[in-house]
């Protein structure tokens, strides 16, 4: 195994990560405030640190703790996945049993009615709790982690790998600022209209990248374990 299959490995991982569609509305709201550029950007830059952090502590840990063996995933590393794929499978349950039926209202968090009003600083931090610390992006995260570790390659082959898997990631949140920066206040209509879906459609969405990431990771670790 090598660089390649480390980031073969970690990409489905990051698909998740980059569909999730509350951080997504959030980032269409800051972009039509008057310090969109700025609140946009450095919410990015607070994406990307969250998930960097919870990348670095996940490889700290996995390293030492031979996450590879002869080879192949380590016993504990298959047994990780199933943990994490049981709690996915949990938490698309939960979101299709909470899902918005027929005409039903979308109930957002209350705190997006606020992200109009919010500071440079606010915005960066709410870029890093939702990008590595929101319950769904930390167990994708994680499961990344595990997936580069097992691979055995070297900590700065690691480091390559997973900063691929954060870049695929920030392409959720990162292609709204993207089309603004591009377009300007031409951007308005299309923006609204990705934000109104991405609301509308929460619950499915995440549902369904928790249940098929959560099979595949336990899919994977029966893989490992009866090899």
């Amino acid at each position: 195994m090598g660089l390649g299959a480390a980031i073969g490995g970690a990409l489905p991982f990051a698909v998740g990560v980059a569909l999730s569609p509350i951080p997504i509305v959030a980032v269409v709201l800051m972009l039509t405030t008057q310090r969109a550029r700025v609140n946009g950007a450095v919410f990015i830059a607070g994406w990307l640190a969250g998930l960097a952090v919870v990348g670095a502590i996940a490889l700290s840990i996995a390293g030492p703790a031979d996450a590879s063996s002869s080879g192949a995933p380590a016993t504990w590393v298959s047994w990780l996945k199933v943990v994490l794929g049981a709690a996915l499978l949990l938490a698309a349950a939960l979101q299709f049993r909470n899902r918005p039926r027929n005409d039903d209202r979308v109930e957002l968090p209350k705190w997006i009615a606020r992200v109009d009003e919010i500071k440079p600083l606010s915005a960066a931090g709410l870029g890093v709790v939702m990008g590595g610390l929101n319950p769904k992006n930390l167990l994708l995260a994680v499961a990344a982690a595990a997936a580069i570790a097992q691979t055995g390659i070297s900590g700065g082959e690691e480091a390559i790998a997973y900063l691929v898997f954060a870049l695929v990631g920030t392409l959720g949140v990162g292609t709204p600022v993207g089309i603004y920066f591009a377009m300007g206040a031409r951007s308005e209509k299309l923006l609204t209209g990705l934000k109104d879906w991405m609301a509308q459609h929460n619950a499915v969405i995440s549902a369904v990248i928790c249940l098929v990431i959560g099979v595949k990771l336990i899919g994977d670790a029966i893989t490992g374990l009866t090899a």
